[in-house]
Parts: C-alpha cells; sequence; structure tokens
C-alpha cells in the first residue's frame, strides 16, 4: 500500500484520462484509448487518479484493474476495473461494487489497493484480489480480499482471502488453466504480513474464489515482498520473490507439487545489487515480476546494478527456470541494436 509505487502508473493512466469520457472505448490502431472516466468527489483522495494497473488476458477477453482516487495516505477510494471482450477492440469499465465505502453500493472498508486480475478457466471466474483498509488513517488492520465475475463485467461482493486482525499486503492471484493438470481449477494467492516482519503466507482455492481454506507458509517461513505465483502444465506452483536475509536480499523462490496443500523451502535465484540513487531513493526496490510462457518455462525480472560499472544505477536482469528450484545465472537482456 505504499505511495512510491503508485507514481510509476499514475503516467499510464493519467495520459488515457485525457480523452472524451465514454462509457464503451473503441480502440484505434496506434491511438491510445480511455479505458475508466473517475467518479469520486471524497475529500482524502487526490481526484483524477488511477494507478497501478493490473491485468489478465484469457482467449479474446482482456480484464485490467486498478486503484481509483489515491488516497494523501496510501491505498485509494476504491478498485476499477476495465474489460474488453474482443482482444481491446472496444472496452467497458466500472468500479467494484461493496467494496468501500465510496462503492455502489458501499462496502465495509475505507480504502482499497493493489489489484491483482486472475482468470480461473475450469470455474469461468474472473477474479480481483484486492486489499482492504477498514480504516481511512490506520494500516494497523488490512484485510486481503477478492471479487469475483463470470464475464468481466459484473461483480460480486468481495470474498475474504485472510482477514487476520494485522497488516497484510503486497498480493498477488493465480490460477492453474491447463486442463490435464491434477489441480486445474486451483487458484493461489501470495501476501505477506508486515506485522510478522513479512512473513510470507500462501492461500489457496478449490471452488472458484468462494473460499480459501488452505492457508500456509513456506517450509523455512521466509520473510520478503512483492511474490508473484505463476503455474506450470504440470499443476507446479513458482512462487518468484524478493526476500530479507541476515547478509542481505535475494531474489528467490519457492513451489508445490500438491496444490497448494504445502509449500517448499526458498531456493536462491540471484543475490541483490542495488543502486540507490540520491536521496536514498531505490526506485521501489528489487520486486520482482513474474510470468510463465506455453511450455511451462518461469521467467523473472527485477531491478539490478550488477552490470553497472561501479553499481552506479540499476538495469533490469532476467533469471530463467524450468522447475522453480533452479535458475539460470542474472542476464542483461538488450534491445537489437542497443
Amino acid at each position: 500500500m505504499s505511495a512510491g509505487a503508485a507514481a510509476c502508473g499514475l503516467a499510464l493512466l493519467a495520459v488515457m484520462a485525457s480523452a472524451p469520457a465514454q462509457a464503451s472505448a473503441a480502440a484505434r490502431p496506434g491511438s491510445l484509448t480511455l479505458l475508466s472516466v473517475y467518479p469520486y468527489t471524497n475529500s482524502v483522495s487526490a481526484h483524477k487518479t488511477e494507478v497501478e494497473p493490473g491485468t489478465f488476458s484469457f482467449g479474446t477477453t482482456i480484464v485490467s484493474a486498478f486503484q481509483v482516487g489515491r488516497v494523501f495516505n496510501g491505498a485509494s477510494a476504491n478498485i476499477g476495473f476495465a474489460t474488453s471482450k474482443n482482444g481491446g477492440r472496444t472496452w467497458n469499465h466500472g468500479f467494484l461494487p461493496a467494496s468501500t465505502i465510496t462503492a455502489k453500493p458501499p462496502g465495509a472498508y475505507a480504502r482499497s489497493s493493489d489489484a491483482s486480475v486472475a482468470y480461473d478457466a475450469r470455474h469461468h471466474t474472473w477474479l480481483i484480489s484486492w486489499l482492504g483498509a477498514p480504516s481511512i488513517t490506520s494500516n494497523a488492520v488490512v484485510d486481503v480480499l477478492v471479487s469475483r465475475s463470470h464475464d468481466g463485467i459484473h461483480w460480486t461482493a468481495p470474498v475474504k482471502i485472510a482477514a487476520r486482525n494485522e497488516f497484510l499486503d503486497k498480493n498477488w492471484t493465480a490460477c492453474d488453466n491447463t486442463r490435464s493438470s491434477p489441480f486445474f481449477g486451483n487458484c493461489y494467492t501470495e501476501f505477506e504480513d508486515p506485522s510478522q516482519s513479512d512473513l510470507i503466507f500462501m492461500a489457496t482455492s478449490t471452488n472458484g474464489g468462494r473460499t480459501w481454506p488452505l492457508l500456509g507458509n513456506t517450509a523455512n517461513k521466509a520473510q520478503g515482498v512483492g511474490g508473484q505465483p505463476v503455474v506450470q502444465p504440470d499443476g507446479r506452483v513458482v512462487v518468484p520473490i524478493e526476500v530479507d536475509t541476515s547478509s542481505g536480499g535475494t531474489i528467490s523462490s519457492f513451489i508445490s507439487t500438491n496444490g497448494g496443500h504445502s509449500w517448499s523451502t526458498t531456493h536462491l535465484v540471484a543475490k541483490i545489487n542495488s543502486h540507490t540513487s540520491a536521496g536514498n531513493i531505490r526506485s521501489g526496490g528489487a520486486l520482482p515480476s513474474a510470468r510463465e510462457d506455453g511450455s511451462g518455462r518461469v521467467y523473472v525480472v527485477w531491478s539490478d546494478c550488477r552490470f553497472e560499472p561501479g553499481c552506479t544505477a540499476n538495469d533490469l536482469v532476467l533469471s530463467i527456470s524450468d522447475n522453480g528450484t533452479t535458475w539460470t545465472a542474472p542476464a542483461r537482456r538488450t534491445w537489437p541494436g542497443r
């Protein structure tokens, strides 16, 4: 729920919002397309801000979710969504119902943050997981929730993934969409508990996000931030994450091979080498971004200064794994011709 991450998304949706307002937007090749129109007038938000988009596609449907009305001390007035059913040619947008006090109908939470989008092909259900804070000023209690939809446009009231009467943060959700997988239809959400020094948790649902009965830690109870689960075709779940250690930070990973009933110890991807900018700004840390390709190979990218003389700047570096336990040495990939 940090303010620093929000700034990165602000320019993206602010540019899109410069177009005339419309309920459903049509994309033109080479042009910007309006995805959402800001609706709120509450007193605690920076208005006309729609930030930190998260997007997932399945077939020809694309769903993006984002914070709407960034609150001055973190999080936002609600979570918005923009959905295309035809590969991005036209879009419909709206805001999650029964979520925050500004929603229609209103919900129980004062603020919302950290939207992550997934699709469960077995249960034909779109999921937006997000964080809900009951207080407008305090992060002492933050829950992890999920809103569900069968069409990406009409959303249910939120379901609690985890509510521990503590500050939970940095959720990310992914589902097993391989029909031949023994865990086809399982969905997995990672989050951490800053109240317990960023202790990492995983939650698992087997029924389209309606309930999340399986809640566990890594076997070595790792502490970290920014995990992103990905699911391989055989049902193995790989979770790259930034882990705090006594000797400095690492990019590490852990796995489950039994549908989220248990999780392995962490495996080293690489130690983090990070350049800290003037003013002690670290550009959001080394938070990894992870995806898998059609074969199940997993790619993780993070910011790192190892390839810069004297570690004077950060690059994006890449490591690859076929099993989530052994990884290639970090490499800096460049565009052709650079």
